[in-house]
């Protein structure tokens, strides 16, 4: 190789690239991932030190009243041993991996995708990105069914900087809005706020904000206050979930 070819490479001019393709972009939380990582040599020889995939998102910070937009690392997996690659040639590396519990959904603002990347000897990282759709978890889903009998319709769902108080393994978590459009509810309350605080395989745990609907003066005193708002603790595992449209109505019904 001439001194202007490794030049080049060490620059990033004429290095490798890869592209990640997935089998499926419909995940659900928990579940695997399969694919596979074709990497394709340019112009040089180069040393492929390690093929990382981040699993990534972004949520929404909120510093001297202002709305920040922040990137936020869920899990990084190493796929393959570090490997030499030949100009023009192509090497496919199938991967899988369990993607996350705490993966957010990507419903409404949430976002999330796969950031694939190159560690290239003396070279700039050449990258991909792909974005999936994640589904709820099962124990999320048995949640979110539940209130769905109950008359309750997801609204929103974003992804927001963590208070202290619910600071986990991530910096953020996950918001979920409903309202009553039909059913027992319709009238009493004005929203249902739901965030999940862990999720395992075998438990959800929750914080279930109830905002009760303003009636007359005192009510919309309430209101303005912030004082129609009641924060409910659950947890669930698979023990509670032949009784959870029950238990959840029941919670929601003293509340409201």
């Amino acid at each position: 190789m001439s001194f202007f070819n490794k030049v080049f490479a060490s620059v990033g001019i004429g290095s490798a690239k890869a592209d990640t393709r997935l089998l499926d972009v419909n995940v659900r939380a928990g579940e695997e991932v399969k694919g596979i990582v074709g990497v394709t040599g340019g112009k040089t020889e180069q040393e492929i030190s390690e093929i990382y995939l981040s699993v990534m998102t972004v949520y929404v910070k909120e510093a001297d009243d202002k709305k920040y937009s922040q990137q936020a690392e869920i899990a990084k997996i190493k796929i393959n041993e570090p490997f030499v690659i030949m100009p023009n040639e192509h090497k496919e590396i199938p991967f899988n991996f369990l993607l996350p519990e705490d993966t957010p959904v990507t419903y409404g603002q949430s976002k999330v995708w796969i950031h694939t990347g190159l560690d290239i000897k003396n070279a700039v990282d050449p990258s991909d990105q792909d974005a999936i759709h994640v589904h709820p978890g099962r124990l999320q889903q048995e949640l979110f069914n539940a209130l769905g009998e109950l008359g309750f319709q997801m609204r929103k769902a974003e992804n927001e900087a963590a208070p202290a108080t619910l600071s986990k393994r991530l910096p953020f978590v996950q918001e979920f809005e409903f309202y009553p459009y039909e059913g027992p509810f319709r009238g009493k309350l004005d929203e249902l706020e739901i965030v999940f605080t862990n999720i395992r395989k075998d438990r959800a745990e929750l914080v279930m904000e109830i905002d009760r609907k303003a009636k007359g003066f005192s009510g919309l005193f309430s209101e303005m206050l912030e004082m129609d708002e009641t924060a409910v603790r659950l947890s669930i595992t698979d023990r509670d979930l032949p009784q959870l449209k029950a238990q959840l109505q029941q919670i929601i019904q003293r509340y409201s």
